[in-house]
């Protein structure tokens, strides 16, 4: 196709070509020729150039957690037997201008490469390419574009904060997420039961008469774990959000899914979007986790309330993170019950400030409206072992003033 500048010689050669019409002058008739046959050879040269080109395009890593660095890496090799034109390469990049290369020409099997960097400050997904290569004539009249590279997606995961986890309360799980127990257990065999194969296990340890029962592959658990778990419950509603906590939201479930996995916790995460992982562990389930992280976006549905009871009716104990944007008191003492009823509760209130002065008992608060979370998780949890203190002394206080009564009786 002819550029801007071959259309504006176009218009200039038919415009000279009227004026030696109107003045009867030949020199001007030559010179609205040449300029009308100008663009048009360019414009049949570009169509009759033949590129043999090998293209590669990698972004490396494809999967980045926000902040991190990432680039793509580009390389191109004339596999032809000519010498290659100047080469453009135009790059999109979603929400950004993209990347615009100027390639000189290269020899017969010769190479050449090149990388750039891509943004990462915000999680989710961006579609990079598909990458174009240009092809212009010297005079820059005529050019054509050809797809030289597919679309690629980098996925920039939540960042996540290096943080601790306290111990859950309640009861752990007692069968350490295997599938189902090994009658053979209680004979006295070698191990307790099954659970599903995930990346990164010991291939000795998988009961092939199982997997080739069933179709997918199970491994031995040696022992009974009575694995800790987490649940991580993400409030998505777009009214308890606004922009920015919900970045801080997604950030802080992040950190917490991460740490349960660096503990060996049974991890679930449930939303009010209606996602529930269920109970897993392993690489697979928390990359899954993560994954779900790096897309979600704010919804106008949900009920959070309903979420926490569906939470409490599958069985309280362990830990539960609610990660919220700014709740109300009547969601707050919802969450609380679970924490009465055995389990640990903590709320991540992103989008303060609260309309309550201090959480109903059963629930530790922890506020990262501002300021660095990793601080913020670490006073939350302070105060609440403070309290905890408090009330153990005060019982015990109470429990020596009774103790006294009944002596002087």
């Amino acid at each position: 196709m002819l550029t801007r500048a071959g259309w504006g010689m176009l218009v200039a050669g038919l415009g000279v070509l009227m004026a030696a019409r109107t003045f009867s002058v030949v020199e001007l008739f030559v010179v609205g020729v040449a300029l009308l046959a100008l663009p048009l050879v360019s414009l049949v040269l570009v169509g009759a150039t033949k590129l043999r080109m090998r293209v590669r395009r990698t972004i490396n890593p494809s999967r980045v957690h926000a902040g991190d660095v990432t680039r793509v890496e580009l390389a191109v090799a004339n596999s032809g037997a000519r010498p290659t034109p100047t080469l453009t390469l135009t790059d999109p990049v979603a929400g950004t201008r993209g990347a615009a290369l100027s390639l000189g020409p290269l020899r017969p099997q010769s190479s050449a490469r090149a990388a750039y960097r891509l943004p990462t400050a915000q999680r989710g997904v961006i579609a990079v390419g598909p990458l174009r290569m240009a092809i212009e004539d010297p005079f820059g009249l005529a050019r054509r574009q050809v797809v030289a590279a597919p679309v690629l997606e980098l996925t920039v995961l939540p960042h996540v904060d290096r943080i601790s986890l306290p111990l859950p309360g309640g009861d752990r799980d007692p069968h350490g997420g295997t599938a189902r127990v090994n009658e053979l257990a209680r004979r006295g065999e070698e191990f307790y039961g099954l659970r599903p194969y995930v990346v990164g296990d010991d291939l000795r340890h998988v009961h092939w008469k199982s997997s080739a029962r069933t179709g997918e592959l199970f491994v031995k658990q040696v022992e009974n774990p009575r694995q800790d778990r987490t649940i991580v419950v993400v409030d998505s509603r777009r009214d308890s959000h606004r922009d920015d906590s919900f970045e801080r939201a997604a950030s802080a479930a992040a950190s917490v899914a991460t740490a349960a996995f660096g503990q060996r916790h049974l991890l679930r995460l449930v939303s009010t979007d209606g996602t529930d992982t269920g109970l897993g562990t392993g690489l697979a389930h928390v990359d899954a986790v993560l994954e779900y992280l790096a897309t979600v976006e704010v919804r106008s549905s949900g009920s959070l309330r309903v979420l926490t009871d569906q939470v409490s009716r599958t069985g309280v104990g362990g830990l539960v993170v609610a990660v919220l944007g700014r709740p109300t008191s009547i969601e707050l003492d919802s969450l609380a019950r679970i924490g009465r009823a055995g389990a640990k509760v903590i709320a991540v209130v992103c989008n303060g400030p609260l309309a309550v002065s201090s959480p109903p008992p059963g629930l530790s608060i922890v506020d990262v409206t501002e300021g660095n979370f990793v601080d913020a998780w670490e006073r939350g949890l302070s105060r609440a072992a403070n309290r905890l203190i408090t009330a153990a002394n005060a019982n015990a206080a109470a429990s020596r003033a009774t103790r006294t009564a009944g002596v002087g009786q």
